[in-house]
């Protein structure tokens, strides 16, 4: 049975903050809450857990996965930021955007995407994502919870264990509302900004 984890949505108790952190570094996927609907969350290096976030979303190897960091100088270290579009990244950090940019030499191999060797990052505008990610101590390998056959995210704590309990170990519960809007997605991988998705994040400073 699914483990469920209530987190206080605007002053996450470190308590409960430390439960889901455990979870994760055991091995777990979880189900937490960000600023653009719920999202499936493992460590970076689990690799079992990747292949569940596909088999869960049935996605195929384009698919561009997204490292969720806690503030710029972690994200970083994850991917080159060039000079060009520093500020603009920087601008729209923290919020509901995410940036495909190269990654570096931290990112596994099967976090990148096969050809341009590029990676997702983001930086989310939400107290309980911030919490896990800071007490994690290195970015959550991320992918938004949108199930096979939908085009939002998912939203409601009981929902998804209703729909996935049976493959995720973890559900976090902030009991908020959360926003089920997927995340603005903007390919700054070759010096220029594509937006490849209009989300939440307002697409106008990169188009």
């Amino acid at each position: 049975m699914v483990r469920y984890i209530d987190i206080h949505p605007v002053d996450p108790q470190q308590r409960t903050v430390d439960q889901a952190v455990e979870v994760l570094r055991g091995g777990g996927l979880i189900a937490y809450p960000t600023d653009s609907g719920y999202a499936l969350g493992a460590q970076i290096g689990n690799a079992d857990a990747l292949q569940r976030i596909r088999s869960i979303r049935e996605l195929d190897d384009k698919h561009h996965f997204t490292l969720v960091c806690c503030d710029f100088a972690q994200l970083g270290h994850f991917v080159n930021v060039a000079n060009t579009v520093f500020r603009a990244v920087k601008a729209a950090t923290p919020g509901p955007y995410t940036f495909i940019l190269p990654g570096t030499r931290e990112v596994p191999r099967r976090l990148l995407q096969a050809k341009k060797k590029t990676v997702g990052v983001r930086i989310p505008d939400h107290k309980v994502a911030l919490a896990l990610v800071e007490a994690l101590g290195e970015p959550l390998l991320s992918s938004t919870l949108i199930l096979p056959g939908e085009t939002t995210p998912m939203t409601e704590a009981w929902q998804i264990g209703e729909a996935i309990g049976d493959q995720i170990d973890a559900i976090v519960d902030s009991g908020d509302e959360v926003i089920g809007e997927p995340t603005t997605v903007v390919d700054l991988s070759s010096g220029y900004a594509e937006v490849i998705r209009v989300g939440a994040g307002d697409p106008t400073p990169f188009e």
